[in-house]
């Protein structure tokens, strides 16, 4: 059989049809003899494509010795360090990336109204501050106060010298300094250490003369107990 174009001209075969028409229709899922499109031979064909493109892609080294650059834009200048075996080899570090973290404005309110409690879960007397020490912002006083100045003593290994600023106290939250305590500048003098030295002093000889008379009325205690134990043996 054969196949005839409205010119009259005859195609025995599929090669034939191909390059009469090849140009215009795709025909390589065209089945010959019965004369219609074949969806089987398109998967096939796409797959042997896949497969020879696959092939083709193996056994080609990558000669290319230049450091990679970054895909993303960037108008900073962003190294890369390049990892290979060689011990001379030096690592470089992105400053961008060492930053400090930051911090919520007035985030020590959280901590208004909290108090520790002791064993017997009685509230604990808070610590009296200095009345040299003000606080600075909206209702900073007190827990606050007390919360943000060892906040800044914990964190900080600069001078606590307060919010220097005048301005603080107009709009504390634009003029703020973070990283300074919420209170009015202080200066701290030889008298002020002195005193507080004496204050250690004091709280430590009364720690003493308690753990001392801990120690002997639990000595006394012993005794007895000997004592009432020896009689109870009599």
């Amino acid at each position: 059989f054969y196949y005839c174009s409205p010119t009259g001209k005859k195609f025995r075969s599929k090669p034939q049809l191909s390059r009469a028409v090849g140009h215009v229709v795709d025909l390589g899922c065209f089945d010959f003899r019965t004369g219609r499109m074949m969806p089987s031979k398109v998967q096939k064909n796409k797959q042997k494509l896949r497969n020879e493109m696959l092939n083709s892609s193996k056994g080609k080294m990558d000669l290319n010795t230049s450091l990679p650059i970054r895909q993303t834009a960037s108008i900073f200048k962003q190294p890369i360090t390049k990892v290979t075996n060689h011990p001379t080899n030096k690592v470089k570090h992105d400053p961008q990336r060492i930053m400090d973290v930051p911090k919520q404005v007035f985030w020590e309110k959280r901590l208004q109204g909290l108090s520790a409690s002791d064993i017997a879960e009685e509230v604990m007397r808070a610590i009296e501050l200095p009345r040299l020490l003000q606080g600075v912002g909206p209702n900073i006083t007190g827990d606050a106060l007390l919360s943000t100045i060892t906040s800044a003593l914990h964190h900080s290994s600069g001078p606590i010298t307060g919010q220097l600023s005048t301005a603080v106290e107009r709009n504390p939250a634009v003029w703020l300094n973070t990283g300074q305590p919420l209170c009015k500048p202080f200066v701290v003098t030889e008298d002020d250490v002195r005193q507080q030295e004496e204050r250690v002093r004091s709280v430590r000889r009364r720690l003493e003369e308690a753990l001392t008379a801990d120690v002997v009325a639990r000595a006394e205690e012993a005794t007895r107990g000997e004592q009432t134990q020896k009689a109870v043996v009599a």
